[in-house]
């Protein structure tokens, strides 16, 4: 493969994690060969193929979404993988990790690898696909490998992807090895809810039937199992305040993640953006969204993904409750973040360890999440001075819709390069003969709080 230099690049490094707060931001020329990363500090005529001038832009790891729905196969006609990843790369996301709720649903090894095929075929940024847990399929659980996890739905699922029995959550954590993660809402207070709220079309009956209670059970259920067997647990969504009282004591054992809609919207967003803003969980109040981001602050919560989930906008437009829960998020979530770091809410170092360097020591992918020497050359090229409007029209999604329509952000991508190579950028497109490949999972390394210097080769 050629040669790149990126040359005078304010390139982020993720440092040791928050709390050693060891990472920064300074000048660097990056020199990438054979899609790996070989020097953080090349000379400005270092031998090279394709040489990148980066200066005034900012250079950060690529971002790696552990959490998405894309849709194939069975739902593709509200997304694809084909569709979703060129969504990706114009967000600058360099990987995604993928659920297992698709038609049919990947709960055999055997479908992982199907749909890993696919990938293989279609996706211009990298894939990975998680098994699903059932309450009959512990034996394949137990005997996966390869994968970056397990997917329990605990509430909120149909069909055989529900697990809601005590004695199927106890074989699933104790039986099985790979890291768990899971949606954790309350299926009995959910069913009781809905009852109350009995042909009701008001959107915002949605939080109140899934509400704090529903999410807070939940939680507290699956932490206590991971606690008791000792088992690596990611609580996926985290949606309220409340249910960090359950993550706030250190713990070798669980990590958590928060989406941009439940950090962005709340129930006082409802008349406004009415169905384009239901999702499972819900969303919840203002005080939830201070809640949440302090709790990424302090590292109570280590990860923001997306829970990408689109829908049709015929589908949305349902009157509620026939709307389904869902939105588009992938190619947005960074620019929202880099404007987080416009209006000086955040930095670009947490922005880097959020988005990229936590999600990967979660889920043990080795040579990801880091601009270091002998990391893969996932990476992302960012303007933070560059204004752009979200619009559905614009939208590489193949619903073109957004929440976000209509909200001017600044700081976005303009150069996502996967594996060494450019898949898009802001000035020619996407390069559609690029294809990702699958990270490799090494869950031997310990998850996150076992690989605070990073999870190289």
């Amino acid at each position: 493969m050629p040669r790149t230099l990126i040359r005078n690049a304010s390139v982020v490094f993720p440092g040791d994690g928050l709390r050693s707060a060891s990472g920064e931001v300074r000048t660097a020329n990056i020199l990438i060969g054979d899609g790996k990363i070989l020097d953080i500090d090349a000379s400005d005529t270092a031998g090279c193929d394709e040489l990148i001038d980066a200066a005034g832009r900012h250079l950060l790891p690529g971002v790696i979404d552990d959490q998405v729905h894309f849709r194939e196969p069975g739902l593709t006609h509200k997304e694809d993988l084909a569709s979703a990843s060129h969504a990706c790369a114009a967000g600058g996301v360099t990987s995604f990790l993928e659920m297992p709720n698709t038609k049919p649903p990947a709960i055999t090894l055997e479908g992982v690898r199907a749909k890993e095929q696919l990938a293989a075929e279609k996706s211009l940024v990298n894939y990975g696909f998680y098994i699903g847990a059932t309450p009959d399929n512990v034996s394949e659980l137990a005997n996966a490998v390869d994968v970056p996890g397990i997917k329990i739905f605990i509430g909120s699922s149909t069909g055989n992807l529900l697990v809601d029995e005590q004695e199927a959550l106890e074989r699933i954590f104790a039986e099985t090895t790979l890291p768990i993660c899971s949606h954790c809402e309350d299926e009995t207070t959910v069913r009781a809810n809905t009852e109350r709220y009995r042909g009701t079309t008001d959107i915002a009956d949605h939080s109140r039937i899934r509400d704090e209670k529903a999410a807070m059970i939940a939680t507290q259920r699956a932490t206590n199992l991971a606690r008791r067997h000792r088992h690596r647990f990611h609580v996926l969504h985290v949606s309220t305040a409340a249910e960090l009282v359950y993550l706030q004591d250190p713990s070798p054992y669980l990590t958590a993640e928060v989406c941009p809609h439940h950090l962005f919207f709340n129930v006082d967003d409802y008349p406004r953006l009415g169905s384009r803003i239901q999702m499972n969980p819900s969303i919840k109040t203002s005080a939830d969204n201070e809640g949440l981001w302090k709790a990424l602050q302090d590292d109570v919560i280590q990860v923001i993904a997306t829970d990408h989930a689109p829908h049709t906008l015929d589908e949305k437009s349902q009157p509620y409750p026939s709307s389904p829960s869902g939105l588009p998020a992938v190619e947005n979530s960074l620019a929202l973040m880099l404007n987080q770091v416009h209006e000086g809410k955040v930095n670009l170092v947490q922005v880097a360890h959020w988005m990229s360097d936590a999600p990967a020591r979660v889920w043990g992918m080795t040579g990801k999440g880091r601009i270091a020497e002998g990391y893969d050359a996932d990476l992302v090229l960012v303007d933070l001075n560059e204004s752009r409007t979200i619009l559905d029209k614009k939208q590489h999604t193949k619903n073109r819709w957004s929440p976000w329509h209509g909200e001017t952000m600044t700081g976005w991508p303009v150069r996502t390069i996967v594996g060494g190579q450019t898949v898009w950028s802001a000035e020619n497109g996407f390069d559609e003969s690029a294809r990702g490949g699958k990270p490799r999972f090494d869950h031997s390394r310990g998850g996150y709080w076992a690989t605070a210097g990073g999870i190289g080769e």
